[in-house]
């Protein structure tokens, strides 16, 4: 493939994506990237319990399985891609090599839209579950937003200074995190799968089904919701050292990774909470408010401490994925020039992480200021963040076998899949819609606003400047320097 701009050169004396570490990342922070951005941990403990309320034990098992099996679907559908591009901009760059720039904007306007909110979610939840080791330890009775805007505003600032410090120590910093979140959750659920069968918790609640056909396709799209992300590490390629070999294993395992959690936890999650009262069913954080229940402050505190290492880690692998979207968009003439630019000591798109992280955390604490609960905070951010990953993931899927049939690889089976990937998806976002519209939730009114306003600037960009349009789809081209010496280049 060649730069739009450049067709004839096999060998380009510069890259598009230049400022950027080029080959620094070997597989595991790469893979830590990915495992950051789906906080496995954190949504182990909060998204079954919301499949659970309703579609049961088994019905939310089932309902994670299918989930697995539609996000391996989109995993398969993006390995081709990240076979053949070093794409810093991800799904948005892969849309604009296979359904074009016009369609590649609004794609990655909403993958943006899905990093951004999940970062506000992340700094949202540091915040409460940090603050909420006061109450639960007896330190505090309550928990004011002034404490939870503190935690918020300082995490916010740890995790800039982090992520302009560079990619390496972010990653590891994500990487380290992560496995003791990981680690103190995982824990936690054997402990409470041993308490569980030990005592009188009916396992049966594990297999019992709830609801109808709708419920359970929208328990899907919710199960779905747990595995986004997985796709970040695409916006590593060109700071990955064999992109085209780590890339695609990260977004194979990562949802097979994150699946094998989920599958422990919701059975354990359906036993432990059977017999609880209906408050510590309902409870933003229902483990945290059954240790509390039975008396386990010291418990509750450590998987509050794991589920803010969680999204702490998440909001750094979004942040750091939302940044390199909006750094192609300033290269490519599409976003303000400045987004493109990187720290000249560091090589961090520091501009675009200080522009981001100022608006992913005034947006939590304007929402805690006026009188939002956090529970309430969360649901948004989480529920917008879902609408905009899986409609990147809509086009990327239909992208799939366009950019292979354009140059040359395309199979039936690749159509075939990109096909049926996008008809599933379709599928779950109709009846989401359907059943949001029955229950008057306005977020996905949100969302289309903000898609609209994104198609409107692309019809703009098309109409009064479609030069900056044509440029779109920058990716990490093969440099002279990339060449053993004997090799002749023109």
């Amino acid at each position: 493939m060649t730069s739009p701009s450049n067709k004839r050169a096999l060998v380009a004396a510069r890259s598009p994506v230049q400022g950027l570490p080029r080959r620094q990342l070997s597989f595991i922070p790469v893979f830590a990237q990915s495992v950051a951005a789906v906080a496995p941990s954190g949504g182990a403990a909060v998204v079954p319990v919301l499949v659970i309320s309703t579609a049961g034990g088994g019905g939310a098992l089932a309902a994670f399985v299918c989930a697995a099996v539609v996000i391996l679907l989109v995993s398969a559908c993006l390995r081709p891609m990240a076979q053949r591009m070093a794409s810093v901009g991800g799904i948005y760059s892969y849309t604009a090599r296979g359904l074009g720039p016009t369609a590649a904007v609004p794609t990655g306007w909403s993958a943006i839209v899905g990093y951004a909110t999940v970062g506000m979610a992340g700094l949202l939840a540091v915040g409460t579950y940090l603050s909420h080791i006061a109450v639960t330890s007896g330190l505090a009775r309550g928990t004011p937003p002034g404490a939870i805007v503190a935690v918020t505003i300082v995490a916010a600032t740890v995790a800039t200074l982090v992520m302009i410090r560079g990619i390496r120590i972010s990653a590891w910093i994500t990487l380290l995190v992560e496995c003791v979140s990981i680690g103190l959750v995982g824990a936690l659920l054997i402990l409470l799968l041993v308490t569980s069968t030990s005592s009188d918790a009916p396992v049966a609640a594990a297999m019992s089904w709830d609801g109808n056909a709708q419920s359970m396709a929208l328990s899907v799209m919710v199960a779905v919701s747990a595995f986004v992300g997985f796709e970040t590490s695409t916006t590593l390629s060109g700071e990955a050292r064999q992109p085209f070999l780590t890339v695609p294993r990260v977004i194979r395992w990562t949802p097979i990774a994150a699946g094998a959690l989920y599958l422990i936890a919701v059975p354990v999650q359906a036993i432990a909470l059977a017999d609880t009262p209906e408050a510590v069913r309902d409870s933003a954080t229902p483990l945290v408010a059954l240790l509390v229940s039975e008396g386990s402050t010291g418990l509750s505190a450590i998987l509050d401490l794991g589920i803010a290492a969680s999204f702490f880690a998440c909001t750094l692998a979004s942040v750091n994925a939302l940044v390199r979207v909006l750094f192609c968009m300033g290269r490519e003439g599409v976003a303000p020039a400045g987004l493109g630019h990187t720290h000249p000591r560091f090589q961090t798109p520091a501009y675009a992480i200080a522009a981001s992280m100022l608006v992913i955390t005034a947006v939590p604490i304007v929402i805690l200021l006026a009188g939002v609960s956090p529970d309430q905070g969360l649901r948004m951010f989480l529920t917008l963040a879902a609408c905009g990953y899986i409609g990147s993931y809509i086009t990327g899927c239909l992208s799939a076998p366009l950019l292979l049939r354009r140059i040359g690889e395309s199979t039936p089976a690749v159509w075939v899949l990109g096909v049926l990937t996008t008809s599933i998806l379709l599928f779950l976002v109709v009846n989401a819609v359907v059943f949001a519209i029955q229950d008057g939730v306005v977020l996905i009114a949100v969302y289309a606003v903000l898609m609209a306003g994104a198609v409107f600037y692309t019809l703009m960009l098309r109409r009064l400047a479609p030069h900056r349009l044509e440029s779109v789809g920058i990716y990490d081209e093969t440099q002279r320097t990339d060449l053993l010496p004997t090799v002749p280049f023109r």
